[in-house]
């Protein structure tokens, strides 16, 4: 790829992009290159744009400059908004181009996005889908799992800059990531309503929350969902960093993969209809941890 279009772009900046975007910046200094950012809202670029990072007005602009441009947007609708038109991604393109998807997606649907932006471009642009784990905890500090599917030479263009975001693993073609993401929420959900549910029947039955979870964390229940959720349980505190209703969408993937690949499953549709329910009762905008309220509501 040209040495003129070796820069980085950024596409979304929220509570994950952003902090995902200064990790960028760094890798990008250190490369001598620029990070290229885009989002709704250029306030939201502020920040990064006063250390260093230049704004693009459009993600039209992103493309002309960027041979690598991460997006860190909710779902592939939203990242069919800023594909066409004309300010749109693929109207910038001046050379080929990797785009990363590190939404949780799914899996058919990244795979399906790969094709018609293959065909549509000449191949022009590729696609290497790269979710992550971790929360914005995560992306804070740089530690996040990155689940990456790709063909290898795409893969290969974009890992340095994952790396620079956390631990990226590249686990087979286009849609790997995809479905190692559903997998890791399926743990993930099915952590946070053990977690929910045991923090229940401790507290009523007079244990001191707080010492259990620390024991707790030292043995086999120990993880990292006990570990950055605990604090939350112990205090009820459920406002909001990953809303519990995106579960809903997320384990809808994991069943569609499971469909596919004839697994039958368990557990899957019971958290299904757990984050369904507590969703309908108005809890779906507080953090995931909120299982704990769903559990003493529904309780005699």
């Amino acid at each position: 790829m040209s040495e003129q279009r070796a820069d980085v772009g950024l596409i979304g900046l929220g509570a994950m992009g952003r902090p995902m975007a200064a990790h960028l910046l760094r890798a990008a200094r250190e490369r001598g290159v620029d990070l290229v950012v885009n989002s709704r809202r250029q306030s939201s670029a502020a920040g990064l744009v006063a250390d260093g990072a230049h704004w693009a007005p459009t993600p039209r602009e992103v493309a002309a400059r960027c041979e690598v441009v991460l997006t860190m947007l909710p779902d592939l609708p939203e990242l069919a908004e800023i594909l066409d038109g004309d300010d749109g991604l693929l109207a910038g393109l001046a050379g080929p181009t990797v785009l990363v998807v590190s939404s949780t997606s799914s899996p058919d649907g990244v795979r399906d996005l790969a094709r018609d932006l293959a065909d549509r471009t000449g191949r022009r642009l590729a696609v290497v889908d790269a979710p992550v784990s971790g929360g914005v905890e995560g992306a804070a500090d740089g530690t996040l799992s990155i689940m990456v599917g790709g063909a290898d030479d795409d893969v290969a263009t974009v890992l340095p800059w994952l790396e620079a975001l956390g631990t990226p693993v590249h686990l087979g073609p286009v849609g790997a990531g995809q479905v190692a993401k559903a997998c890791n929420q399926l743990i993930v959900a099915a952590t946070t309503v053990a977690l929910g549910e045991a923090s229940v029947i401790a507290e009523r039955a007079g244990l001191d929350l707080g010492r259990l979870l620390d024991l707790l964390g030292g043995g086999y229940a120990g993880s990292r969902v006990l570990e950055v959720k605990k604090s939350r349980l112990v205090a009820h505190d459920h406002t909001p960093a990953s809303p519990a209703r995106f579960m809903i969408k997320d384990l809808a993937f994991a069943a569609a993969e499971a469909e596919r690949t004839g697994t039958a499953v368990e557990q899957l549709p019971v958290l299904q209809r757990v984050y369904e329910q507590l969703t309908e009762q108005g809890l779906g905008d507080l953090d995931s941890s909120v299982v704990q309220r769903y559990v003493e509501e529904r309780s005699i």
